[in-house]
């Protein structure tokens, strides 16, 4: 389950499989006191078929003994496969399929030996793949027809069970992020993929509790255990590599730039490897995967360090009467200009969304920046640590860095964290007074836009968006005086030329500025799985007109929900599908099948066009030309043109 609202799905799904493979209904489910299984619709399914719902007492799961010496069962050999072979805690789902698949398959003391299977099926034959050592290495050979003959003929995986429903062995490949399901794989059972020092436990990789260093040993590389890096450029021998480089994050192999990309076939080669490297640099997916890995666990380190510097936050135990915020990490990478990984970033964010109004917060104020084509980009180090807090606002302790022996305690914050709801109010009162400190002017239509003209009539624009500021206008000379008067301020970083912004990939010339969301555009088909569809040539099909309740309702309506949004946001460079988009979203209240064949017939078309952009060309003039077509009545719910 990805969450709990799906028991109620699934446990239909389970009730007709028992009623189909053998002839049985259900008559009695203990569970604990979960509300999952106290909903509404689950209740009534329950009564609606006769099936008694036993639950155990709180606090008291030995009443459901069966059940829960089951689950130990699971959990004990699961936690085996994972530690044996080394393999990361993230394919934990993995090892459980395996461990059902191999309890039901072998000989059970319970059962005087015989095999759960075969009991259940005993007029069906038990296929038997051969047992494999779960995390070994191991080659899926490649069977996809029109390669040609220097092509790799097997991809190197890591074994990771067996399929449910065919007679095939699943692997898992890191380098294309893809599982196959195949028969014809060669193993390696003595070599483990991963090896001991990929997976530590969160307790051997950071010791706690966390003690602040001497302020010697921030300047300091942290010492880390050495990790195999599967680079792709060959290694650099001892006297190339520095002492004290800092541990970067492994990058796959930069993705080739094809003929689809218009727009970036004709980019120099700093600006290729920019977006290249971009693509290419994973996020952690949790705590724990970013403190196994060295360059990830100095950032989360450093942070830490900086909150403690700031006098952030005190360890106090929590007041009768408060409640508490808690937290999350928040990781990013900052590439520079010639392409290469500059610095990870990891931030501690509150989880703001939590907070009561009039509570732990008061009036709250987060300007937008409209979406525009600037020029110079800055960087504001832990911009929302300058705002005061005037609030009495207290937090859970951070994921990795709860200390030991002080459980108990929470953190009592007296300067603003990112998350909270008012720290953008702190953060943008203070910054919004050093910049009107030069004489910069405030726009009454967007209040995140900042404007100065001088006596030559010479121009400067500052947006600001958090902790990012873009910065234009012909005024170079101002510019740069502005840059250093924020500078004396704030713990600034110039980051040169604009290139990557809110999502947005900028490339600028003499004709032009081009704005693209290719990388945004990739994620969203990575997310969906459509990474390997098949491209279409247009967003629409013209031949299908989409009304309510169109096809069967679909079940996950958050899915189509966040989907939808996310198109929506790619709009802003993408106009080629606004009209699409817009469709599509008229039906987010009760989204149907019909509808969501629509979301992916664009998802295709995008497959075929990742880097389509906005071309904002210099051409000697500001006129605005515009084109349109419209249909007469062609809605068929209300009869509007299009």
């Amino acid at each position: 389950m990805k969450n709990q609202a799906e028991l109620f799905f699934i446990f239909q799904k389970f009730y007709a499989e028992i009623q189909t493979q053998f002839n049985v209904s259900i008559r009695v489910l203990r569970s604990d006191n979960a509300r999952e299984y106290f909903s509404t619709p689950f209740t009534f399914f329950m009564s609606q078929h006769g099936i008694l719902h036993q639950s155990s007492c709180a606090h008291t799961p030995q009443q459901n003994g069966v059940a829960e010496r089951k689950n130990r069962h699971f959990v004990e050999t699961a936690r085996t496969l994972l530690l044996h072979s080394h393999v990361p805690f993230r394919f934990w789902g993995d090892a459980v399929l395996t461990t059902c698949y191999l309890i039901n398959r072998m000989p059970s003391s319970i059962l005087h030996d015989q095999i759960p299977h075969s009991l259940l099926f005993p007029t069906q034959p038990l296929y038997f793949l051969p047992f494999r050592v779960f995390g070994c290495t191991c080659f899926v050979h490649t069977l996809t027809p029109g390669q040609d003959k220097l092509s790799a003929k097997a991809t190197k995986c890591i074994f990771l069970g067996y399929s449910q429903l065919q007679k095939g062995h699943r692997c898992y490949s890191p380098d294309t992020h893809r599982y196959f399901l195949s028969v014809d794989v060669t193993f390696f059972e003595d070599s483990p993929f991963f090896l001991s020092s990929e997976s530590l436990p969160i307790f051997e990789v950071l010791p706690l509790p966390y003690i602040s260093p001497p302020s010697d040993a921030l300047s300091r590389p942290l010492q880390v255990y050495h990790r195999r890096h599967r680079a792709v450029a060959p290694p650099l021998s001892s006297a190339e590599v520095p002492d004290d480089s800092p541990p970067v994050p492994p990058i796959s192999p930069t993705p080739t730039l094809s003929s689809t990309d218009h727009f970036y076939h004709r980019l120099s080669s700093s600006y290729s490897a920019f977006v290249c490297t971009l693509f290419s640099v994973s996020l952690p997916k949790s705590t724990s995967e970013a403190l196994s890995h060295p360059g990830w666990r100095q950032a989360v380190v450093d942070e830490m360090a900086t909150l403690h510097s700031n006098g952030t936050r005190d360890l106090v135990s929590l007041p009768p009467g408060k409640s508490t915020v808690g937290c999350r990490w928040v990781y990013t990478v900052t590439v520079d200009p010639d392409g290469q990984v500059d610095r990870l970033k990891a931030r501690l964010v509150a989880k703001g969304y939590t907070q009561i109004h009039g509570c732990d917060y008061g009036d709250t104020f987060s300007p937008v920046a409209k979406i525009t084509s600037p020029l110079y980009q800055l960087d504001i180090k832990n911009a929302f640590l300058h705002g005061e807090l005037l609030e009495e606002v207290y937090m859970e302790q951070p994921p990795g860095f709860v200390a030991q022996g002080e459980f108990g305690l929470v953190c009592k914050l007296s300067r603003s964290l990112y998350g909270l709801k008012q720290s953008p109010r702190a953060w943008f009162g203070r910054f919004s007074s050093v910049v009107q400190e030069f004489g910069m002017l405030q726009s009454e239509a967007d209040h995140s836009v900042f404007y100065h003209y001088n006596s030559s009539s010479q121009c400067i624009y500052l947006v600001v968006y958090v902790d990012d500021i873009v910065i234009t206008g012909s005024d170079k000379e101002g510019i740069q005086r502005l840059k250093q008067h924020l500078f004396n301020h704030f713990q600034t970083k110039d980051l040169g030329k604009l290139k990557y912004f809110l999502g947005l990939e900028i490339a600028q010339s003499s004709s032009g500025v081009v704005m693209s969301q290719r990388k945004y555009a990739l994620d969203i088909l990575e997310e969906t799985g459509m990474l390997e569809c098949k491209p279409v040539d247009t967003p629409m099909d013209p031949n299908v007109k989409l009304v309510p309740g169109q096809g069967e309702p679909l079940r996950d309506l958050g899915r189509y929900q966040r989907l939808v949004g996310k198109l929506n946001y790619l709009t802003i460079t993408r106009l080629d599908i606004s009209f699409p988009v817009s469709l599509v979203s008229q039906f987010l209240q009760s989204p149907c099948d019909n509808h969501w064949d629509a979301v992916i017939r664009i998802l295709r078309y995008i497959k075929g066009t990742p880097s389509q952009g906005m071309l904002y060309e210099d051409r000697g003039h500001t006129q605005i030309v515009g084109y349109t077509d419209a249909d007469w009545a062609g809605l068929p719910s209300d009869r509007r043109s299009n």
